[in-house]
């Protein structure tokens, strides 16, 4: 017997997509330090680390810093992210694959963003609800991030190259642009 598992948001998408961007100081990706702020899901080191060395070889992005957080369906420790708001301009963080990490990664770009710190984050799409319902429930309603198909952990090395290499126009839409 196939058992239901019920999605307590409803199981539409929220919001549409689009405003509630947090902070108005975008950056020019010239010159930036990006942070990586990977959540220990098998491919979000290599999906990030292939977006950095994407940023410093095509945007002129000075350098990455790239952490892992500690727990993937928890809040990003105070801790790290004082310390990547002090050291970055910018930071990208996720691979949102699952429920709880996708929320998760939701609620550290906003507390980023609150920080005054432009964030990207990456969240596969089978979870667009989760990620849309963390956004309401910490007054970001319509919070931009980027979708990557689902899933990211089954890829190899060579594709998840090319799924870094297609979302890398929406990171820097997000990182760079503010939202109409």
């Amino acid at each position: 017997m196939v058992e239901a598992i019920l999605d307590p948001t409803g199981g539409r998408r929220a919001v549409a997509q689009g405003a509630a961007v947090l902070t108005p100081n975008r950056l020019k990706l010239a010159g930036a330090t990006i942070g990586l702020l990977e959540n220990t899901k098998k491919n979000a080191a290599p999906f990030l680390a292939e977006l950095g060395r994407l940023l410093v070889e095509r945007h002129g992005a000075a350098g990455v810093v790239a952490r892992t957080k500690t727990a993937f369906a928890m809040p990003i420790p105070e801790e790290q992210l004082a310390e990547l708001a002090r050291t970055c301009d910018a930071v990208i963080t996720g691979v949102g694959d699952c429920g709880s990490c996708s929320a998760s990664a939701v609620a550290d770009g906003i507390a980023f963003e609150r920080h005054g710190i432009p964030a990207a984050v990456i969240c596969s799409d089978a979870f667009i609800v989760t990620a849309d319902a963390m956004a309401g429930m910490r007054d970001a309603t319509g919070y931009r991030y980027v979708v990557t198909p689902h899933p990211v952990a089954v890829l190899g090395p060579d594709e998840v190259r090319k799924r870094a290499e297609e979302a890398l126009d929406d990171v820097v839409a997000i990182l760079t642009s503010v939202a109409s």
